[in-house]
């Protein structure tokens, strides 16, 4: 009898352990997911920077509306654009470009958990460190895409928030071209 209850104890460790495993490994697998989103998004608004390189080499938001710094938590209204690309004609740079903006906006709203999003003329994107810094110089010929989202540990605690104390978890060059 003594026997079987020492065998069911080790028995049932085990399983506890492999429990514990299957949740780390799913928690790891929705991190992986979203920064393979977080690339692909980052990838899509770049092709679409160097699409309309004219405007997004501008280095002010006033003429290049693909700066941006905004936290974007489920349900936040985006602001739609005076003209719809899709449904009605963007006849200059700039209409596209509020337009790219406003719809990779969304798409990034609705893709990550809470993503903040920056992107920024920005010379020297680290500090001394080598860690990633919000901050923008506002210098250069370089816009940066730095974005972090909300994440949890195996504990189900938020480690990494979209709140500005934190560190982005992507940085990213988004050369869109010269004006040649």
């Amino acid at each position: 009898m003594v026997e079987v209850l020492v065998a069911i104890v080790i028995l049932s460790i085990g399983v506890l352990g492999a429990v514990g495993m299957q949740a780390a490994a799913m928690k790891s697998s929705r991190e992986v997911r979203s920064q393979a989103i977080a690339g692909s998004l980052a990838r899509d608004l770049a092709e679409k920077m160097r699409g309309n390189h004219i405007v997004a080499i501008q280095t002010t938001t006033a003429a290049n509306p693909y700066l941006l710094d905004a936290t974007l938590p489920p349900g936040t209204t985006v602001s739609a654009p005076a003209n719809n690309c899709y449904s009605g004609a963007c006849s200059t740079g700039l209409d596209v470009a509020r337009w790219d903006a406003y719809e990779w906006r969304l798409r990034v709203r609705d893709a990550l958990p809470s993503p903040r999003v920056r992107i920024c003329m920005d010379s020297d994107p680290f500090d001394s460190a080598g860690l990633p810094k919000w901050n923008c110089t506002n210098t250069g010929n370089v816009a940066v895409l730095k974005l972090s989202w909300n994440r949890t540990n195996t504990l189900g605690v938020t480690e990494f928030t979209s709140a500005a104390a934190t560190l982005p978890m992507l940085v990213l060059p988004l050369t869109a071209g010269s004006s040649q």
